[in-house]
């Protein structure tokens, strides 16, 4: 149930909310001041699904957040393909140069995959038009 507030003033002259039971006894009696500024501290439930947006705006942050993970992880894994080519080629470096061209050839392709594959995993930009439907580029 919702309770209602009474305004009186006390006998210094401070404006006070009293807030009643269903009998009408006094439940609680709070200065104007602490009272209002309680209310200014706490939101509606309207106030706060108005902030949070529609429900459209939330799916795109949690799609783009998910799409920033899977990138994270690819391009992880081409840093490690990387570092273990670069590791391959300081091995074979000092014992034969032909097979040195043909590490780093098959590096560049390695790591020009993962970055294919990452951009694959990201998605298309969608621009909205003014009249309110999507395109994809």
């Amino acid at each position: 149930m919702v309770t209602r507030r009474t305004t009186m003033r006390s006998s210094t002259g401070t404006k006070l909310y009293a807030v009643r039971d269903e009998s009408g006894q006094f439940k609680d009696i709070q200065t104007y001041k602490r009272a209002h500024s309680a209310d200014l501290r706490h939101k509606s439930k309207a106030e706060k699904e108005a902030a949070q947006g529609p429900i459209e705006k939330r799916v795109r942050k949690a799609a783009a957040s998910a799409v920033k993970s899977v990138q994270d992880t690819v391009s992880g894994a081409a840093a490690v393909v990387k570092r273990a080519a670069k590791r391959a080629v300081k091995q074979a470096s000092g014992t034969r140069p032909p097979a040195l061209k043909a590490v780093k050839k098959t590096v560049k392709k390695a790591v020009k995959a993962v970055k294919k594959a990452a951009k694959k995993a990201a998605p298309r930009k969608v621009a909205a038009k003014k009249t309110g439907k999507r395109t994809a580029r």
